[in-house]
């Protein structure tokens, strides 16, 4: 920064974060904007207006002006020798810069004495991590909103369960396929579902919740169910820190039989392995019994004892079976040729 006055003035571009609450700027910003001469802004966010004034600032609005004009203010204050600064639009002010620099040349040329004013671009405040969430859920919100799109506007969370269930699997193809520019996509839509879900629940008119509710939920759970990090608990390996999440997981549910709370919609290899899963926390995963299911069919027995054996040996049977029927998709070894079995 330029310390003390100059003698043609000083333009001070401030860029602020749309994504972050008015008034959180850094130092340098709040020093410039309380020792300008004058602020000028393009339809400033009365919530920003509020935070200014509320440190002295007062906040000239030219948003009725075109482009030109504004950039021709900013000239003509600080060409007095002043220091006045451009508080930020959220859209980025398209055009100002290019405006404001054929207004600066074209006084750089001019036959006066007076040199143009200089001008200073400060960065007041930053996106947080995750702030682009924001834009996510804003822009969920428009699309729903009366006059946005009239296909959102018909969707309910039922209507809306294929395609969870599409982008849930399609996040999994990525995975497996080793595929990270994919995976980038698939994981966008698929937050984009769980931000719809929340936008729907926020219209129920006897129990509504909204996206900050879902993310308040899942971080308690998260918190709790980790005391080894957030509570000063031991814990020696990932297995014990799995026995403490079902143990927690337990507690909370209260369930009453070894498949209360799997989906029933799961596909049964996966549904299987969540059952054998918790026999084998409770010390109770025996072969004898498991292929007893079976009732003595011979394929029912062979499917339990393959997951039986992929349970025991600590792999997934739905993702190894699903990766070898991909393989076999890709490499079908000679079989239908013909069109044929």
């Amino acid at each position: 920064m330029v310390d003390g006055p100059v003698p043609g003035g000083r333009v001070v571009l401030l860029v602020t974060s749309p994504r972050v609450a008015p008034g959180l700027l850094a130092w340098p910003a709040w020093q410039r904007l309380r020792e300008a001469d004058l602020v000028l802004a393009a339809d400033p966010d009365p919530a920003w207006v509020q935070a200014l004034g509320e440190a002295g600032v007062e906040v000239e609005d030219l948003a009725e002006r075109p482009v030109a004009q504004r950039a021709g203010r900013l000239v003509e204050v600080a060409a007095g020798g002043a220091e006045v600064v451009w508080l930020g639009s959220a859209d980025g002010d398209p055009g100002l810069t290019d405006a404001l620099a054929e207004h600066l040349s074209r006084q750089a040329i001019a036959p006066a004495g007076v040199p143009p004013p200089e001008v200073e671009l400060i960065t007041g405040s930053h996106d947080v991590p995750g702030a682009r969430l924001l834009d996510l859920v804003a822009v969920m919100d428009r699309l729903r909103s009366p006059g946005g799109c009239p296909w959102d506007a018909e969707q309910t969370h039922a209507s809306l369960l294929p395609f969870l269930l599409e982008e849930t699997y399609e996040v999994i193809e990525a995975v497996e396929n080793g595929d990270r520019g994919h995976l980038r996509e698939e994981l966008g839509d698929l937050m984009l579902q769980v931000a719809f879900h929340a936008r729907l629940a926020e219209e129920d008119p006897r129990q509504p919740f909204d996206i900050d509710d879902v993310a308040a939920d899942i971080v308690a759970k998260l918190v709790r169910r980790h005391p080894h990090v957030f509570a000063g608990a031991h814990a020696g390996s990932a297995g014990e820190v799995a026995r403490t999440w079902e143990e927690l997981k337990a507690e909370e549910k209260l369930r009453d039989g070894l498949d209360d709370g799997i989906p029933a919609a799961l596909p049964a290899l996966a549904r299987a392995q969540k059952v054998l899963a918790r026999l084998e926390h409770a010390g109770r995963l025996e072969p004898g019994p498991v292929l007893q299911a079976a009732q003595g069919d011979p394929v029912t027995e062979a499917l339990l004892a393959a997951v039986l054996q992929a349970q025991q040996a600590g792999a997934d049977a739905e993702s190894l079976l699903r990766v070898a029927i991909t393989r076999l998709a890709g490499h079908p070894a000679g079989i239908g040729h013909d069109g044929g079995p």
